[in-house]
């Protein structure tokens, strides 16, 4: 391990991270908030100072170029982790503890959406464009936005591109990584100013419009709302959210290869866009009738609900047009089942990803087969190319993993906050990044009661989740810290 090419990575990441910060100082000087200026110009400063003392030991390009996997993982988690303590600053100058401040900063930056605010008129329209912006930031990856800005880690952007974004498979939009990065950032923006211009279009002022567009592309679900999207009292606007949420749980690369062969085949080719797309249709089906039949709603009342609510947990953004912890008891369940789908890959969704359910699939049809007909050869495919043993393996790690510290989560959460529901539910939206659960954290309640303890539980959960596991079990490995 090469600390030196750790910390110059980090250096570089820091000082552009403080840059950034200088967003917000211009929010606040449009906005007309002035006194709001302070506490993101020090945060800014403490980012760019600790990026400059992390540059004493600097590293030459050939280092970075030749970066080890393991250190690329390192580099990752160290730079989330940093990040994410960098963004609780601004919120202590607003009066939140320290546990309560990474709670929120981390909620941002991993795009997951649950909040501890109980009262939205204490804070000034600045500090929830800041809410938003960290989870724009955070949602499509800040070692992808550095991988596509700094072209001193464009080499070695690969090894942590993937080690910030695990997929299945290695896939790229262009041949190097660096461009990649770039066309990821690019139409994550271009999806961004669009769903600014169409909520501006429908009623909202830009205010409105860029926090929810921030909060909506990022599949995140901060609002500057107590009652998220259903405070805005539009059906247009939820239906133009819904829209937009659907389109960023869909494959980034696939997208763009799509509007670069100026062709929906490929999109129409992909098992995992069709298995997405028909997961949402199927639960949005089945939870209209069980809305219809057991909660008494009106059909179109339950239909638009019913597929905001699946698009939203199944993307893992957390925004909600209605209160369903006043539903009936087989509607919540069909509501929970969405918690552990996720979006696709290479997408700004949390969760498991559409992509590892279809290998379990056909994983499990390969295992059946093989018992039917020993001496078979079953190949699995993954969008028509054949998964090698190595992935196989990984992919049934990483869901082990995933329900395993899920479970392991949800029992202390139970024996600190002593609600069996409550736990389950706060365990699987922190570590699905999805926003809001059951109990008394509902779509339009505050995790503020939660004990210290579980906030804590809960922003590691939070943090695992973004990162999908790997890089927090490779700390685990002793091996990992040899110099």
């Amino acid at each position: 391990m090469r600390y030196n090419l750790i910390f110059n990575i980090l250096s570089m990441t820091l000082k552009y991270i403080g840059v950034l910060f200088l967003m917000p100082v211009v929010a606040a000087l449009l906005l007309h908030e002035n006194k709001e200026v302070l506490p993101f110009i020090i945060t800014a400063f403490i980012s760019i100072l600790i990026g400059l003392i992390f540059s004493i030991n600097n590293a030459d390009k050939k280092d970075i170029d030749n970066i080890k996997k393991t250190e690329s993982l390192a580099t990752v988690l160290f730079a989330w982790l940093l990040f994410s303590l960098i963004c609780s600053i601004p919120y202590l100058f607003y009066g939140f503890n320290f546990t309560n401040a990474c709670f929120e900063a981390v909620s941002g930056v991993t795009s997951t959406g649950g909040s501890v605010i109980q009262d939205y008129s204490l804070y000034p329209k600045t500090f929830y464009f800041y809410r938003s912006l960290t989870q724009w930031i955070g949602g499509m990856g800040i070692v992808v936005l550095f991988i596509a800005v700094l072209p001193k880690i464009s080499v070695a952007g690969r090894q942590m591109f993937y080690a910030e974004a695990p997929v299945p498979t290695e896939d790229k939009a262009t041949p190097r990584i660096r461009y990649t990065a770039s066309w990821l950032w690019g139409l994550y923006l271009t999806f961004t100013v669009l769903e600014i211009f169409a909520l501006k279009f429908l009623g909202l002022d830009f205010y409105n419009a860029i926090v929810i567009s921030l909060s909506t592309i990022a599949t995140g679900g901060f609002s500057p709302l107590s009652n998220s999207i259903l405070g805005y009292n539009s059906t247009a606007v939820s239906i133009c959210v819904l829209i937009f949420m659907y389109i960023a749980g869909i494959n980034y690369i696939l997208i763009y290869r799509t509007i670069k062969n100026r062709s929906f085949k490929s999109l129409f080719r992909s098992e995992e866009f069709k298995v997405y797309t028909g997961l949402i249709l199927i639960l949005s089906f089945c939870l209209t009738l069980s809305l219809c039949l057991n909660s008494n709603y009106e059909f179109k009342t339950a239909l638009l609900n019913s597929s905001f609510e699946i698009v939203t947990t199944m993307t893992t953004t957390g925004f909600a047009i209605d209160n369903y912890i006043n539903w009936d008891t087989a509607s919540k369940v069909i509501l929970f089942l969405a918690f552990f789908t996720g979006g696709c890959a290479t997408s700004t969704s949390g969760g498991v990803k559409i992509i590892r359910w279809v290998f379990i699939a056909k994983y499990l049809k390969r295992e059946l087969n093989k018992i039917l007909h020993p001496k078979g050869v079953y190949p699995i495919k993954l969008e028509n190319s054949v998964v090698n043993a190595d992935i196989v393996t990984q992919m049934i790690a990483f869901i082990a993993f995933y329900f395993a510290i899920f479970a392991f989560g949800a029992l202390l959460i139970a024996l600190i906050e002593k609600n069996s529901i409550l736990a389950i539910s706060a365990s699987a939206t922190a570590i699905g990044n999805v926003g809001s659960a059951y109990g008394t954290i509902g779509p339009m309640d505050s995790f503020f009661p939660l004990q210290s303890a579980t906030k804590w539980i809960l922003i590691f959960l939070m943090l695992i989740g973004r990162l999908e596991i790997i890089p927090f079990l490779a700390i685990l490995n002793k091996d990992l810290w040899k110099n």
